[in-house]
Parts: structure tokens; C-alpha cells; sequence
């Protein structure tokens, strides 16, 4: 007698394509999605209205005249933002105040990311805008110290931003593994600081509070430090549902417009969840799985769903390969997960961070990743190499056939949260 299993086809973003779960029913815990809002004003107008509406602060247009200097930071190509979409309404809020475009400059905010190309510039800011504004690229070699945080951290910003008399940050404001948030003071601190003061903030990581969703971490709380001593003018953020559409936008004070969008990022991706035996997660495709450095947030993000010991199996392209070159170096050298802690305790490298965390998730977990890398990329960073789907599910199936899955399909800004600890 042969038994119907009934199965459950699910699509998974790899890369800008879909690949197909087949997954029995029983062994479905759940898929768990972010509640977005299912009608939404269009994006002009949530951006226009912030901008009306600052939080805290003056409109941008009372704050600048046709002699002021102005610095607009934009994010870089791993960032999802929609930049072109937002500076249109960001320029027509300043030229209401009169300010002109030789007045104008837009400042890549690269941290310690690799330069963009000029193809990639013009993509994010749009062909139009590109032509007519000064646009720069942060360069971490020439930076200038302006002070230093209460927790020690030099505040050494690019010069090529020192002449503005108004700084004005863009973002997407979504979780960060250990800055809680994205965007907000991110735009200063490592936007457009030095490696030194990069790495100092990021040293800060492994601090209990800095994860995922909270705003009381250290480094957070020194990026805010940072861009208070810079003096980070003002904010226009915005947040994106998992269709990188602009879903809301908040403008103004750099700290107290943040958080209203954090609480929005909260209603839409913080899930809570009852742990299952493993977990499937996808990035949510390009950008967020373009390498490995980018796609272990989602990993990190997972790791709340699943039991110790159980499974994580990580969909994430990475047709970029590791993305980061100390990461790569970190992950020939050591040998194994007990090397990549120790070496991050005796020696703070950005990039080897990467390495130790995933370090130590394998520690608790057993992680696998299907992806565009080899199997000796795959193996040297911790994770089990699967071909695909079937061979992965086969895996967690065979240790335990009546294992329950969660599925996380946009696992880049999905935040569960377990129901026992809260």
C-alpha cells in the first residue's frame, strides 16, 4: 500500500531568480512572513509627506537659503535603498529653501565596502540627477578627526564632506545584526568614516544587547554618539516590504525620526515563533545573497527559529563569492570554529567578525548552504555544502522524518522572535 504524502511546492528567491521547494505537508511548522500592509500610498507621496512632516526638527526647506552648502549621504550598492526614488522629492524640498545645485553635493556612504563603478553610481542615483550633481565616492584614507566617543572611539570623518553646512543622511532603515537597525546615525558611523573608527564601533559586536532589533546595543549607541559630535543634520529614511517597495518614510531628527521608523520595521518583521526542528531561509535574492559577507545576516536573523542542534539551511546565491577579502583569508586559516573564536578574541579584524560569527552558530547549529560557491568555499566557512533544496531537505528528513521546518523566505529582513523568552 503506498501512502500519498501530500506535498507543498514553495518558491524561494536565489539570486534574481526562483528556485522550487517540494516539501512534504506534515513536516511544514510554518512559513513565517512579514505582515506589510497590503495597500499602500505610492512612494512619492510617503516621502513628500515626511518631508512636510519632520520629526523633531525644522523642514529642510527652513534650514537652508541659495548660499548654504549642502551634503547629501547615500547608501552604496549593498544597500537596498532606493535612492533614485528618493532624491527627486529630496532636492525639491531643498529648492524650496532655495538651495542650488552647485551648492549640492552627494557623498557615497562606502564604509569600508569596495568603490562602485560608474555604472553603479548612475544606478543608484538616477541618470538625471547623476548629470547635474557633484557626486563623490568616501575614500577611508582621507579622513579628519573631529573628537572621540565616550566608549573610545575616534570620530574621523571624510574631508570631502568637512565644507557642508548642512548634512542630510539617507537609508533604508531595516534590522541590523548588531548595529539593531539599519540607517539613521549608520549614514556617519561607518559611512563616512575612517577604518580606524569603523573598527573601534565594530569591536563593540560582540556586546550582549548589539543583535538584531535593539536599539540599547553599544554599537548603536556609538554610531549615534558619532553622528551627534559630526553633527548629522537630518534624516530622510525610508523602509521597504519584501518586494523593495517603499511601505513608509520618516524625516528629521536623526535619532527621534529613526526610531519611528524602527517601530514600523517592528510591526511588519518582528514574528514570533515557536523554535522547530530546523529552518530553510532565503535571503530574499538580490541584493541581499549578491556574496556571503552580505548573506549571513539572514542566517543570524534564523538562527532564533530553530532548536540547538537542529538545522539551518541557508539559501543565498552569492554570485559574488565571499565578498569580502579578510573573510575569505579567516575562513582558509582556521581550521575550525574554535580557531575563528580565538583569533577574534585576540585579534579585532573586520571581515575576520564574519568567520567568528558564523563560528559559532555552527557551534550550536548545523548549518548548510546552497549557493553558487565551491564545496571547499562552502566547507572552509563552517557551513555543509547541499546542491540544492531536495538534497538538503533529504538531509534533515533522514535524521529525523517527522522534523518540522519553518520556512523563512525573506530571511534578510525577517526578525522571529521565540514566544518563551518574551
Amino acid at each position: 500500500m503506498s501512502m500519498t504524502t501530500n506535498m507543498k511546492r514553495i518558491p524561494i528567491a536565489f539570486g534574481n531568480r526562483v528556485i522550487e521547494l517540494k516539501i512534504p505537508e506534515k513536516n511544514i511548522s510554518s512559513i513565517i512572513l512579514p505582515s506589510e500592509p497590503e495597500k499602500r500610498a505610492d512612494a512619492a507621496t510617503l516621502i513628500i509627506k515626511a518631508l512636510e512632516n519632520p520629526i523633531k526638527s525644522r523642514r529642510l526647506s527652513e534650514m537652508v537659503d541659495p548660499n548654504i552648502k549642502i551634503a547629501i549621504i547615500v547608501s552604496d550598492v549593498t544597500r537596498p535603498t532606493p535612492t533614485a526614488k528618493i532624491l527627486p522629492s529630496l532636492l525639491e524640498e531643498l529648492y524650496i529653501g532655495g538651495a542650488k545645485d552647485e551648492n549640492i553635493k552627494i557623498i557615497f556612504a562606502l564604509g569600508l565596502h569596495r568603490n562602485l563603478t560608474e555604472d553603479e553610481s548612475k544606478k543608484i542615483i538616477g541618470e538625471n540627477i547623476y548629470k547635474k550633481i557633484l557626486c563623490i565616492q568616501h575614500d577611508t584614507h582621507r579622513c579628519q578627526r573631529i573628537g572621540v566617543t565616550s566608549r573610545g572611539t575616534p570620530v574621523e570623518i571624510f574631508e570631502g564632506i568637512m565644507d557642508a553646512d548642512i548634512i542630510v543622511g539617507t537609508a533604508n532603515i531595516e534590522f541590523h545584526y548588531y548595529a539593531g537597525y539599519s540607517g539613521g546615525a549608520k549614514s556617519v558611523l561607518p559611512g563616512i568614516s575612517s577604518q580606524e573608527s569603523v573598527i573601534t564601533n565594530h569591536k563593540m559586536m560582540f556586546d550582549e544587547n548589539s543583535i538584531s532589533g535593539r536599539l540599547d546595543g553599544a554599537v548603536r549607541q556609538d554610531m549615534e554618539e558619532a553622528a551627534k559630535i559630526f553633527g548629522l543634520d537630518f534624516i530622510l529614511n525610508v523602509v521597504l516590504d519584501s518586494k523593495k517597495e517603499i511601505v513608509a518614510a520618516v524625516a528629521g531628527n536623526f535619532i527621534e525620526a529613526h526610531r519611528k521608523g524602527t517601530e514600523c520595521v517592528d510591526s511588519m518583521y518582528k514574528v514570533s515563533v515557536k523554535p522547530a526542528d530546523a529552518v530553510i531561509v532565503s535571503c530574499g535574492g538580490f541584493p541581499k545573497d549578491v556574496n556571503l559577507f552580505q548573506a549571513t545576516k539572514a542566517l543570524d536573523n534564523a538562527t532564533k527559529a530553530v532548536n540547538e542542534g537542529g538545522f539551518i539551511i541557508l539559501v543565498a546565491e552569492c554570485a559574488e563569492g565571499i565578498g569580502n577579502q579578510v573573510y575569505e583569508r579567516w575562513n582558509k586559516e582556521c581550521q575550525s570554529p574554535e580557531d575563528a573564536i580565538e583569533r577574534f578574541k585576540d585579534c579585532f579584524e573586520f571581515g575576520g567578525h564574519k568567520s567568528a560569527i558564523v563560528a559559532k552558530i555552527s557551534k550550536k547549529f548545523k548549518i548548510c548552504l546552497i549557493s553558487k560557491l565551491s564545496q571547499e568555499q562552502t566547507r572552509t566557512a563552517f557551513f555543509t555544502p547541499m546542491s540544492n533544496l531536495k538534497e538538503a531537505l533529504s538531509a534533515v528528513l533522514f535524521e529525523k522524518p517527522d522534523a518540522k521546518v519553518h520556512l523563512i523566505p525573506y530571511g534578510g529582513q525577517t526578525l522571529p522572535f521565540r514566544k518563551d523568552f518574551n
